[in-house]
């Protein structure tokens, strides 16, 4: 009867077949299966236990070194959240103090009785000229021509800079009041609050924005201080949104918006002004009305087209 060969070990003699399954290993005896099993199982167990001993050991060693490097881990994270708190608290502190310097600011323009009347007026104008407000060139002049009419020394300033020493050129237009007794000039912005709008606002840059009035009146010092509370926090809610801070947004550019080189006009040609200064004030009240196509002037009241500019 033909016996099946093992194709890959019968052409082995008997020594490398000892070397496959281990037993050519010195100081171990082999003998009958049984027997060898169980003498070596006694010494392997024997092994064994100081392998395991030690095995058990190295463990809890190694067990005891982790428990150690966690708990200097979560000592560092608590000291870390701590000092996390501890940010974050004098964050918080800080946009407080801000926040509460630009209401104290506020406040104390409501101190001048000059700036009172005149952001009383100021509103009254551009609720008569309201259909105006998007086009802001027209509606600075007519309300140029509004305070005029009253008797304010005022005109329409317009800012203009160079690029220089990384300060990106630009230009800026608003309205200011010279007052004539003592010369104090009135800054007058029309979109005040507009200015300091920017994309993935903070909650606690909205808060900032929030307090910020949307027409501005007051003095230089002032709205110096204003501009510049705002352009910082203008950066820091940019940068903690993982954004460049744009050279639009810089302080340098924004002061420049107000306080740099400017042009100020205070007449215009008499065809751009026509009979429209005639008109009573109490008609401007409510005379101004939009058209479904336009502006259009209702029951006598002036429309001011935007007028050009004269040296």
């Amino acid at each position: 009867m033909a016996v099946r060969s093992k194709c890959v070990t019968d052409p082995l003699d008997e020594r490398v077949k000892d070397r496959i399954v281990g037993r050519d290993r010195p100081g171990v005896p082999y003998g009958s299966s049984g027997s060898e099993h169980s003498v070596a199982g006694s010494q392997i167990g024997d092994d064994d236990d100081d392998d395991s001993s030690h095995s058990l050991s190295y463990l809890i060693n190694c067990f005891d070194e982790e428990n150690e490097k966690d708990d200097a881990i979560n000592d560092d994270e608590l000291d870390g959240s701590r000092i996390q708190d501890n940010d974050s608290d004098s964050d918080c502190d800080r946009v407080e103090a801000k926040i509460e310097e630009i209401i104290s600011t506020l406040r104390d323009l409501n101190a001048d009785r000059f700036r009172n009347v005149l952001l009383a007026t100021v509103l009254k104008a551009m609720e008569v000229f309201r259909c105006l407000r998007p086009d802001m060139q027209m509606l600075n002049r007519n309300v140029m021509l509004f305070l005029q009419k009253l008797g304010y020394n005022a005109a329409v300033c317009k800012t203009k800079w160079e690029s220089c020493d990384g300060l990106t050129a630009g230009n800026y237009e608003f309205i200011d009041v010279v007052q004539s007794s003592n010369g104090v000039r009135y800054f007058i912005d029309l979109n005040f609050a507009g200015e300091f709008q920017i994309a993935r606002q903070t909650n606690q840059f909205r808060r900032f924005s929030q307090n910020l009035p949307v027409v501005f009146v007051g003095k230089s010092a002032d709205l110096k201080v204003i501009v510049k509370l705002m352009s910082d926090e203008i950066r820091r809610s940019l940068k903690s949104r993982g954004l460049l801070l744009p050279p639009w947004r810089k302080n340098r550019f924004m002061q420049n918006k107000w306080f740099g080189p400017y042009r100020r006009t205070a007449s215009y040609t008499p065809g751009n002004i026509s009979s429209s200064l005639s008109v009573p004030l109490n008609q401007m009240a409510t005379a101004v009305k939009c058209s479904m196509i336009g502006f259009r002037v209702v029951d006598g009241a002036p429309l001011f087209n935007a007028a050009t500019r004269t040296r």
